[in-house]
């Protein structure tokens, strides 16, 4: 695959990601905001997801060191474990 390829497909899955976020928000279907754990978790990872594919595609991580990939995935992780946590409290 090439490079052009592979941004071109990876920017239409981020499209599709944001799309399918902002579809998945209540306050368009009854005009008013309310919070939805589920629906937060959901958003979370389709984030976290888009995130990911930003760092290693664009910021070129792919081709990184094994240990380059792995301390961004860790750090992902931790990081939306904690939004969530704080969001939960």
């Amino acid at each position: 695959m090439t490079d052009t390829t592979r941004m071109t497909w990876t920017w239409l899955v981020l499209t599709a990601i944001t799309v399918g976020s902002w579809w998945l928000a209540p306050a368009q279907y009854s005009g008013t905001l309310r919070a939805s754990v589920p629906i937060t978790a959901l958003v979370l990872m389709l984030t976290l997801i888009k995130s990911r594919l930003i760092i290693r595609q664009f910021m070129e991580v792919r081709t990184a060191p094994r240990w380059l990939k792995l301390a961004t995935d860790g750090w992902l992780m931790v990081l939306f474990g904690a939004v969530f946590a704080i969001y939960l409290v």
